[in-house]
């Protein structure tokens, strides 16, 4: 074998096992090493190490020593500030120049705030954060460019059930049940064109969907909008689902798409008792002596906010000495209402006055010749003073044609959210109150 093949034979023994190698993918394996540089380790052990930032309303927390207080009663903005080293011609160009962000005078005793102080200096403040409620707070940079600005935490808005049996009030029930105060005033709200809660029977049921608002993950900042319910009242269902079209509907309707707004409410009062009824032949508890009574009396805490019944113009808000302080509103050419015996009249509310249905229009009290608070409320149709709990009142116009399709897809998919609720009792179940879930 001559040399020139024993070289060519050496340099394939050497090429085909690494072509092998390289076609399995093994030899960057035998080539490349993984094991990191001085610089890699480095910059790994450097990341491990670096510290996360805390930011709170918006300011790196990490910067500052943040001092947490809370509004003194007869505290005032600049006493807060100059205690901490702000000087007076700061605190004069935040309360002038920055009034229309924030009036330094509406600042509230109790209200929680925060000052972020220098590190160096801990008794200069460089930001003060005024928190006006659980959401909204206002900031004040206090550096040389003097700014102040309104921010808002971050709300998570969840998706929750509950029902239950109503054994006493609908308020005692829904609270057992783990519901809130508000959510009662909501669901009160979106019922009271349709059933009268003086008259609501032990056994009765209720099931919602609602939306609860939470900040910060876990801190209830409270309820939102009651997307769907079913009341069951005296063995009959009354569905309610909200609707909202972003143009011509926002409001409540039942599962055929009618509005479950009357053109007038059942009564102008969220809460109340009826006192005394419509009667022609009443006893006049003041005057002692038979005087028809053309109105139906509801009872409630002095102060408590009077509603107008349905649209309209005040045509009056005066004082008498029989009616006290009243407003009677004229709603169309056919309807009329009135209010007697009012503490005071709610703010702006005058002759001329626009109103809509379920606006304050004063409030509970006992002017005139009234033996405690209460509101008489008066109803005229055709210029006939009547009965208003006898008075089969107008509806609201339904859901038309063009949008009923879109209406029944969400109110499906609402309707089988809340057929799903179970009903539990107490005697049912006594360990467990409430029959809640998020979804």
């Amino acid at each position: 074998m001559n040399q020139k093949l024993k070289i060519a034979l050496a340099f394939l023994v050497l090429i085909i096992p690494l072509v092998i190698l390289n076609n399995l993918g093994l030899f960057d394996r035998f080539v490349k090493d993984d094991s990191p540089t001085i610089l890699e380790e480095s910059q790994k052990e450097e990341d491990a190490i670096t510290p996360i930032s805390v930011i709170k309303f918006g300011i790196p927390v990490d910067s500052f020593n943040v001092v947490e207080a809370i509004v003194e009663r007869g505290e005032s903005f600049g006493n807060i500030l100059l205690n901490f080293g702000v000087n007076y011609a700061t605190i004069h160009k935040v309360a002038t120049d920055f009034k229309d962000v924030f009036d330094v005078r509406s600042l509230r005793s109790g209200k929680p705030y925060a000052l972020f102080c220098d590190k160096k200096d801990t008794n200069v403040a460089r930001y003060m954060v005024y928190q006006a409620s659980a959401i909204n707070y206002v900031v004040f940079d206090l550096s040389d460019s003097v700014n102040v600005y309104r921010g808002e935490e971050e709300v998570k808005v969840v998706s929750k059930g509950i029902s239950g049996v109503i054994n006493s009030s609908l308020y005692e029930s829904l609270l057992e049940k783990g519901g809130s105060p508000a959510l009662v005033v909501e669901l009160s709200k979106v019922y009271a064109w349709t059933i009268d809660f003086f008259r609501i029977q032990p056994g009765d049921y209720f099931k919602l969907v609602y939306e609860e608002r939470f900040i910060k993950d876990t801190v209830s900042v409270g309820v939102g909008r009651i997307l769907a319910a079913d009341f069951n009242h005296n063995g009959r269902s009354f569905y309610s689902f909200y609707y909202d079209n972003d143009s011509t509907y926002r409001d409540y309707f039942d599962e055929k798409g009618r509005s479950l707004r009357k053109a007038f409410l059942k009564a102008p009062l969220d809460f109340f008792r009826i006192s005394s009824r419509f009667n022609r032949n009443r006893f006049h508890p003041v005057l002692k002596r038979v005087k028809p009574h053309l109105g139906t009396d509801y009872a409630a805490p002095h102060g408590t906010p009077i509603m107008t019944t349905a649209d309209g113009e005040v045509i009056a808000a005066a004082y008498t000495r029989g009616n006290g302080n009243y407003v009677k509103v004229r709603h169309n050419s056919t309807y009329t209402t009135q209010y007697l015996h009012m503490s005071k009249f709610a703010k702006g509310i005058k002759k001329g006055s626009r109103v809509r249905q379920g606006d304050v229009i004063g409030y509970i009290g006992s002017t005139g010749l009234a033996t405690g608070p209460h509101v008489c409320y008066r109803f005229w149709v055709n210029g006939q003073q009547v009965d208003p709990l006898r008075q089969d009142l107008p509806e609201a116009e339904p859901i038309s044609d063009d949008f009923m399709p879109h209406f029944q897809a969400q109110m499906l998919d609402l309707k089988k959210r809340v057929d799903a609720l179970l009903i539990l009792d107490n005697k049912d179940d006594p360990k467990v109150q409430l029959a809640s879930a998020e979804e």
